[in-house]
């Protein structure tokens, strides 16, 4: 095939238990290698059996592929589309060894995932080559779409959520979030540098002058140094009776650490602090933003022009060689969720 040739779409996510008794080992998966104690790992669990044992994300996943489906059968280009997870079934090789019964040779891979980090980027470069060497010969080759922050369409997507929550209470101050990731992954990589231009981008869209960004869902060692603020720090900081507007930019879709450590730890600490909390829309299947992952696609085949608005141009196709490396040996490089 052609250097711009492909003729399929995966689909590469994180993956999530879908019943109670997938938890703990899907927890065992994610944390294999890493020095977090089972405490952390226990108490984790309780959020999935908090929500009866399964992750949102596969069905959000569904609902993605179908909707991208839809996109492209309608606007083309008409690829099928695949799905694999890093940490629960549909394991990648496992959905690689199916593309390759298939007849697929080469495939453009959307990770679920906005920004450049490890966890977020590279790690999943990873995956791809580790479930090529598992497959073997014939293995299909995979080429991962590039990161799209500063997108317009991926800013237009969000905002449209964010002006929807402004609606319900005007004039609210407005908080971003996002993955809180050592302090150490954070330095080797633009995941500071893309957030803050994320917000500020949506906020000069929606004419917004006073934000700020603060950070979620830390793990790990208490020792380690992870991004401060986190979003329950601040929310106890703030005075009795102000308005909110939490905003989780880091997040695609309403998984593990938006609807619990949002939906239910900072509602909750909003709602002692009396505090009056509305939580934006993550952009999940907003027709924007299939519509820019239908650009991204036919951006890497040469059909069009990459697009990016902001202080920083397109992303490069290709990450570079010692982009977004490893923390050392990873000790904590993630929450155990999604």
């Amino acid at each position: 095939m052609g250097e711009h040739q492909y003729d399929a779409v995966l689909i590469l996510s994180f993956g999530g238990p879908e019943q109670t008794d997938e938890v703990i080992p899907f927890l065992e998966n994610v944390l294999r290698g890493r020095n977090i104690p089972r405490e952390r790992m226990l108490e984790v669990a309780e959020h999935y059996y908090h929500f009866g044992g399964k992750s949102p994300i596969n069905e959000q996943n569904r609902e993605l592929i179908a909707g991208l489906r839809d996109e492209l059968e309608r606007n083309g280009p008409g690829l099928p589309i695949y799905w694999g997870n890093r940490n629960w079934h549909p394991f990648v090789a496992d959905t690689l060894r199916k593309m390759q019964a298939d007849g697929i040779h080469r495939a453009l891979a959307f990770a679920t995932s906005v920004f450049s980090s490890y966890s977020g980027c590279r790690q999943y470069l990873e995956d791809i080559q580790k479930a090529r060497a598992e497959v073997g010969a014939g293995a299909p080759e995979i080429a991962k779409l590039r990161t799209f922050y500063n997108h317009p369409l991926f800013i237009e997507a969000f905002s449209d959520g964010v002006r929807a929550a402004l609606d319900e209470i005007p004039g609210a101050q407005v908080i971003f979030t996002a993955h809180s990731v050592p302090q150490a992954m954070a330095e080797s990589s633009d995941y500071e540098q893309q957030l803050h231009e994320s917000c500020r981008l949506v906020s000069e869209s929606l004419g917004i002058s006073s934000w700020r960004l603060v950070y979620q869902s830390r793990s790990g060692a208490p020792g380690q140094p992870w991004l401060e603020p986190d979003i329950g720090e601040v929310l106890r900081g703030m005075e009795p009776g102000q308005d909110i507007v939490v905003a989780p930019i880091g997040f695609i879709s309403d998984h593990m650490e938006v609807l619990y450590d949002l939906d239910t730890e900072a509602r909750a600490i909003s709602e002692d602090r009396k505090l009056r909390m509305v939580r934006a829309a993550t952009v999940g299947v907003h027709p924007k933003f299939l519509a820019m992952i239908r650009e991204l696609i036919r951006e890497r085949m040469g059909e069009c022009e990459a697009r990016a608005i902001g202080k920083y141009g397109p992303h490069l196709d290709v990450c570079l060689a010692g982009c977004c490396p490893a923390p050392g040996r990873r000790a904590s490089s993630g929450d155990p969720r999604s």
